[in-house]
């Protein structure tokens, strides 16, 4: 019984030893430096950056460049902070957090609990500023500083709005259901560096 018993463990042990490899050969593969999953704050936010930076410094990265992702990685998470359904009275919520560079293009990840009654204000946010032209988003980047909103009916917030004018990319992002009541809202940010660095030479 016993023997059975530690077979069983092993069993699970070796299976745990797969998983994890396989994860850790499919993030390598993917690029992914930097994975979270919990609790986000103020300090996690600043704790990131600096891993960040500190891994751009190593590569040496494009100073613009380090900028941008830099920018894009505190918009990101300041917006899923916003957006969260999972925030405390200490304003402290719950979300994952994945960076990653890949052929020099960076990509930031968050994803976090959204209610389902506000699923659709979100999605016609982010539809709007992919729509929206770079004299559009300048345009609309102004009326938040001034108005704090678009229109009577709201409209998109400043941290969506300044990532698309920061990165020139579409914001990819899904809502996958989770029960009756909430979504799981993913974002997906690319920063191209070569694009960058092209618009910072002309």
């Amino acid at each position: 019984m016993i023997d059975n018993i530690n077979e069983n463990k092993m069993d699970l042990n070796v299976n745990f030893i797969k998983s994890v490899l396989s994860l850790f050969s499919e993030m390598q593969g993917n690029g992914i430096s930097l994975v979270y999953l919990g609790e986000f704050n103020h300090e996690i936010t600043k704790m990131f950056t600096s891993m960040a930076e500190s891994d751009m410094e190593r590569k040496k990265e494009d100073r613009y460049v380090k900028k941008r992702v830099y920018h894009v990685m505190v918009e990101t998470l300041q917006n899923m902070n916003k957006h969260s359904d999972e925030i405390t009275d200490a304003q402290i919520g719950n979300g994952l957090f994945v960076i990653g560079n890949k052929e020099d293009i960076y990509y930031v990840i968050t994803s976090n609990k959204v209610a389902r009654d506000k699923v659709e204000d979100l999605r016609n946010a982010i539809d709007e500023v992919n729509a929206a032209s770079a004299d559009e988003l300048k345009k609309m980047y102004m009326q938040q500083i001034k108005h704090g909103k678009l229109s009577n009916k709201g409209g998109a917030g400043l941290g969506l709005i300044d990532i698309a004018r920061k990165t020139g990319e579409k914001l990819v992002y899904k809502f996958l259901p989770i029960d009756e009541d909430f979504d799981l809202f993913i974002l997906k940010v690319e920063i191209n560096g070569d694009k960058i660095k092209d618009v910072k030479g002309k």
